[in-house]
């Protein structure tokens, strides 16, 4: 014992203090033995504890590792696996802690360790092989973070964290790894990590179906405790369960009046048997003539999807793509697959960033589904590629306007083109929607209208809308006012003018009101995809009440449709339409000043919405006033004005580019840089990307160069996120390098805070310090208190990653007196819970309770819910430390609660803690 403590250099009285202290450890441990006075024994040379395989822990670890050895000999997986997670709960953390690390590099001590590693990689193979892994998870999660360089181990991970859905997260681990390997050791990752590195890019997110044990079934595991309670405790408590993967079922209601495309559908559901009898892979193109719009493609591709969905029992997936939405609204590839994988079962944290990641994930989750994929409204062929299938078991139905040739010829698609009604598919349309015996009484009436309408769909849908709500009017009054009208549709012209369908839609305009026509034209500047009742009031210039009014009579003339209770869109068509009335009828001066209204609007409505959430840093760019006659929306509480953004954020990055093509160059950047924060608080860092692109071009054509900086400053900001290290870098020095020709000291601070922000990511903590310094004493040349108490908390937090605990504490505190004298009680928030984490590693759990409550009652007090449930996790984490498992659940389940309200992708991770709790 002495040579274990002391080595070669004892000192004088060490026999004394082992006599001593083994007095000690008697006394401890004799009450614990029933009284028994020899609970340690001394014998010649040694101390000699007495116990049997219920006393100790150890020996009941190796009965129960005993036990699951031959359990799995005689293949009784799952008896294996429970005996293996009753054996890691008896582990509290190393077998050693806080002793010189001399000590406890000690062989006795050393020895354990690497048994209980051993056993941990066992349960990991048996529950691997039999899809049992999240029983196994928590226990290699936290092994893992105990052997961060352990191979083989890091390897078991992330198949398991694969398995169960959290590829994202198998994928940072190896970033992780790979990076620490470089880094601590100059070498490159093993073939084992390497195979597991490639297994988890094919893997399928959702977990296998032999993990998805029922609640009531589960009886071998048992409750964990973290393994390094002086840790942070991250990692959930016990095995999770899953619900079956999900089915999705998205396809919109069929027309109930569908009618005729009898030859058509024969042609395409000859493609299900060539799916469901050879397996091979069919995708669909259904496209009109020259990408006409209007000629009935998504009403066939639905009607043909519902009669064929029973041949495919995984379920439906339906997107809209918008790929001809007017200013270019369109769902971006990334946008569409972050919507189906999670359509699919995908949890929100486990979807990539990256495109080409999304899109391997995806079809890795399809690769052993039967699934009906249909792609509405594609733009092109790129547009679609990201979203096609690996496996030849789906079918894919694609509409556009286009032909979209590249996929016919790379992808095997087959060519559709979707021609006008014949005339009687067309009087069989009419006969549908006005009544058989009413088209039969007027067979002439109806010839000429099915010619003028030029056997167009969506004209005959228009007009028989008309039709239905006068029942007395005679077919024949109509086909002779459609035989008198004349339109100017261009992009429909021909020398058939029976093709025109300006005729049809030019029937419905002059039937409007002065004032409802005028507002039908103007509407025509916004870029989709739908719009509010103040939001049109704008572009017009016109009371709410009046603009409401108006809105009503277009939406009865069927030339807007109110998609849900007062938010209103066009048809494709009908906005082209509205577009050249607007351009032939309005002039430059109307026009302008509609769409300057409309930017006004969402620019300083945006701006309300996303100072309410995040504050607008010191540094950004004043707003000018907005045009006379616009009004603003107003937004009073947070809840308010996340609903606005989550409505209204289509339309706010359309006009990004919008805004700058149309003359408005400032309105372009300016609602850039007000929604920098809240696109990188969705985590929405591709889209920030396009938008920041977008408004340096602006900024540039403006020639203002505090426009640019702000722009380099978020582009370099989001290349970071994505892990593009050296754009994010050359986009931060130019912004920084802006800011200073400038003389713009609070740009410089916060550039140098988004450069600190991502030296941590790196793992570059001291370059962080480095620039937080910066900031620091930037803030101080320009008297920004309370940008100096930001720095200071995000300071302390990079102490805590560097494990400087007591330095972290000593900076939040400051931090929070520096935002007390200022009454900033968001910042006083946040550097309540940094404190409170910084405690909880020292393992000063009460103390960071008491931090936790301090930044709880603000956080409720400012109905900052985000944070609030941010909070509330620290709390759950520091009292499941301190064994209050019931009250660290109730904290966890009220910050699921609000994390589910708000979408937030941290909500899985919350919920894996809650389902560790017993009973």
């Amino acid at each position: 014992m002495i040579d274990v403590l002391w080595g070669d250099k004892p000192p004088k009285n060490a026999a004394n203090v082992v006599y001593r202290h083994v007095g000690a450890l008697k006394n401890l441990l004799t009450p614990g033995f029933d009284g028994d006075s020899s609970a340690v024994i001394r014998t010649s040379g040694f101390y000699r504890i007495p116990v049997d395989s219920d006393a100790l822990d150890l020996l009941r670890f190796r009965a129960f590792t005993e036990g699951a050895a031959q359990a799995h000999g005689a293949g009784e997986s799952r008896t294996a696996l429970g005996l293996l997670t009753q054996a890691l709960d008896l582990r509290y953390g190393m077998t050693v802690a806080n002793i010189p690390a001399q000590i406890a590099a000690h062989p006795a001590f050393t020895a354990v360790d690497r048994e209980f590693l051993g056993v941990v990689e066992m349960a990991a193979d048996i529950a691997l092989k039999a899809g049992l892994t999240a029983r196994i998870l928590p226990a290699l999660r936290e092994t893992a973070e105990l052997n961060p360089l352990e191979e083989a181990l890091q390897a078991r991970l992330m198949k398991a964290l694969a398995a169960n859905g959290h590829q994202a997260e198998a994928l940072e681990v190896y970033r992780r790894i790979r990076f620490q390997l470089s880094d601590q050791l100059g070498v490159e990752p093993g073939p084992g990590l390497l195979s597991a590195h490639q297994q988890v890019l094919r893997q399928a997110a959702p977990v296998p179906d032999g993990s998805r044990v029922p609640a009531a079934q589960d009886t071998s595991a048992a409750p964990r405790q973290p393994l390094l309670p002086s840790a942070r405790p991250s990692a959930p408590a016990a095995p999770r369960r899953h619900a079956p993967a999900a089915r999705p079922a998205q396809l919109p209601a069929a027309l109930d009046c569908f009618t005729g495309r009898h030859q058509e559908l024969r042609r395409l559901r000859a493609l299900v048997s060539d799916v469901v009898d050879a397996g091979r892979t069919a995708t669909v193109t259904i496209s009109a003539i020259d990408g006409m719009a209007g000629v009935g493609k998504t009403t066939l591709a639905v009607h043909l999807a519902h009669g064929i969905a029973h041949h495919f029992p995984d379920g439906q997936l339906y997107i809209n793509l918008r790929g001809f939405n007017q200013g270019g609204s369109a769902v971006g590839s990334s946008e569409a697959l972050r919507t189906f994988l999670l359509a699919l079962g995908v949890s929100h944290q486990s979807v990539p960033n990256g495109l080409d990641e999304q899109a391997a994930l995806y079809r890795s989750v399809l690769a052993d589904r039967r699934m009906l994929i249909v792609l509405d409204n594609a733009r092109d062929p790129q547009h679609v590629r990201p979203l096609l299938p690996g496996t030849a078991d789906c079918l894919v139905i694609v509409t556009s306007r286009d032909q979209l040739h590249g996929l016919i010829a790379a992808q095997g698609a087959l060519p559709l083109t979707l021609g006008p009604f014949s005339a009687e598919e067309a009087r069989e349309a009419l006969s549908r929607r006005l009544g058989a015996e009413r088209v039969a009484a007027e067979p002439d009436a109806v010839e000429r209208i099915i010619m003028l309408c030029g056997r167009l769909p969506l004209a005959l849908a228009v007009l028989a809308a008309r039709g239905a709500t006068r029942p007395d009017w005679p077919l024949a009054s109509i086909a002779a006012e459609l035989c008198n009208s004349h339109g100017n549709l261009n992009a429909f012209a021909g020398t058939d003018p029976s093709t025109d369908v300006r005729t049809v839609f030019s029937w419905s305009y002059e039937s409007l009101s002065t004032e409802a026509a005028r507002f039908f034209r103007l509407l025509a500047v916004h870029p989709g995809p739908d719009f509010t009742v103040l939001a049109a009031a704008n572009v017009v210039g016109l009371p709410v009440r009046q603009a409401e009014a108006l809105l009503s009579e277009l939406s009865r003339n069927n030339l807007l449709a109110e998609d849900s209770p007062g938010r209103y869109a066009f048809h494709d068509l009908l906005h082209a339409y509205a577009d050249e009335l607007n351009r032939n009828h309005d002039d430059e001066e109307t026009r302008r000043a509609a769409l300057r209204r409309m930017v006004d609007y969402y620019l300083h409505s945006a701006h309300s919405a996303t100072t309410l959430i995040i504050p607008a840093p010191p540094e950004s760019s004043s707003l000018s006033s907005p045009l006379s006659g616009t009004l603003p929306e107003v937004i009073e509480e947070r809840r308010q004005a996340t609903v606005w953004l989550d409505a209204e954020l289509p339309a706010l990055l359309s006009l990004i580019e919008l805004a700058d093509s149309r003359g408005f160059p400032q309105h372009s950047y300016h609602l850039a840089q007000v929604l920098d924060l809240e696109l990188d608080r969705r985590g929405r860092w591709q889209e920030q990307l396009a938008v920041q692109q977008t408004a340096l071009k602006a900024s540039e054509r403006a020639g203002d160069p505090a426009g640019q900086a702000h722009a380099h400053r978020a582009l370099g900001f989001a290349y970071g996120r994505l892990e593009r290290r050296s754009e994010a870098q050359n986009h931060l020095e130019r912004a920084l390098a802006l800011f200073t020709e400038s003389g713009h000291l609070e740009g410089q601070a916060r550039t140098h805070r988004s450069s600190a922000f991502h030296a941590n990511s790196a793992l570059d903590h001291h370059r962080a310090l480095r620039h937080y310094a910066a900031a620091f004493a930037l803030y101080g040349s320009t008297e920004n208190p309370g940008g100096q108490a930001r720095v200071l908390n995000e300071t302390g937090w990079t102490r805590i990653l560097l494990g400087q605990h007591g330095r972290a504490v000593r900076l939040c505190r400051r931090a929070i007196t520096m935002h007390q004298r200022m009454a900033d009680r968001g910042g006083e928030a946040a550097a309540w819970d940094s404190l409170g984490y910084a405690q909880h590693h020292l393992g000063q759990y009460r103390e960071a309770l008491a931090s936790y409550e301090q930044a709880l009652t603000i956080y409720r007090a400012i109905s900052d819910r985000s944070l609030e449930a941010d909070t509330l996790t620290h709390i759950g984490d520091s009292l499941d430390v301190l064994g209050k498992r019931a009250s660290a659940v109730t904290a966890w389940e009220h910050a699921v609660t609000i994390l589910t309200e708000l979408g937030h992708p941290d909500t899985e991770q919350i919920r894996h803690r809650i389902e560790g709790s017993p009973g």
